[in-house]
């Protein structure tokens, strides 16, 4: 199992300096965000380099603000606009995935539309991400979208594509299932894997270990039945109070989870 923290979750005034603390601490990759140009993704990619970090993944940019649902045609196709820069973004870093959140419901934008609208846009990728040997993973988010593991895994088997798979996320989906359960389900489709804490009593989020509601045994015990050994992904907040500990503290934690000894 490879330890893998997002760059959002790293302090730092530097990409320098967050790709040494991340190292520092233990991580074996981060998960970046999409870049714009080849000049900041090369330059990207030679700093991880020097900081002996790997690059696994990409965060597209434009799903919340653009969602491929929209009933605008012209914002869903700024919107695969996106996932393109972010796939680009993966070749030039070595990435070996780019995280979608497929589609958004809401008081526009029926969960029937939400459904044909995405799957559509997302059909028009694979040829992109088959050429450039990128996976589009599907991520679990508060979308109002994909809410079952039966209806989760059924949205992407219908692509009938190796390469659209599973970026599950175990902390939020802990307000509406249950994680240990989901990872059964998604199986095989399982790509990437997010983690932070979540207290589904007093509904917040929380550190991965203390006042957290996820049975961590449990969520081990499911990916190692499925045969997952890749990345798990921490994506908290930064600790304002000890930003550069708060980052040590949750590699300590994501050993002690990994190790099954919470």
């Amino acid at each position: 199992m490879k330890k893998g923290i997002c760059i959002g979750t790293l302090p730092g005034g530097s990409i320098e300096d967050r790709f040494k603390l991340g190292k520092d601490a233990g991580f074996d990759g981060i998960e970046i965000g999409t870049l714009e140009n080849d000049g900041d993704r090369q330059n990207c990619k030679m700093l991880a380099n020097q900081a002996g970090i790997d690059l696994f993944s990409v965060m597209n940019a434009k799903h919340w603000s653009l969602p491929l649902s929209h009933p605008d045609p012209e914002v869903r196709a700024d919107s695969v606009q996106g996932v393109i820069d972010s796939l680009d973004t993966a070749t030039v870093i070595g990435a070996s995935t780019v995280l979608l959140v497929p589609a958004v419901v809401n008081p526009e934008i029926s969960y029937e539309d939400a459904y044909s609208r995405s799957q559509e846009e997302i059909k028009s990728l694979i040829s992109v991400s088959k050429e450039k040997n990128v996976k589009i993973s599907i991520e679990n988010v508060w979308n109002k979208f994909l809410l079952s593991p039966i209806e989760f895994v059924n949205y992407i088997d219908e692509f009938e594509s190796d390469c659209i798979g599973a970026y599950f996320d175990v902390g939020n989906i802990l307000l509406y299932g249950y994680p240990q359960h989901w990872i059964r389900s998604i199986g095989g489709r399982m790509d990437k894997v997010h983690i932070k804490g979540f207290n589904a009593n007093g509904f917040r989020w929380t550190g991965l270990i203390e006042d957290c509601s996820i049975d961590w045994n449990a969520v081990m015990t499911a990916l190692s039945d499925i045969g997952y050994d890749e990345y798990i992904t921490a994506e908290l907040g930064v600790d304002q109070n000890d930003p550069i500990g708060g980052t040590h503290k949750i590699s300590q934690d994501m050993d002690r989870i990994i190790a099954g000894e919470v």
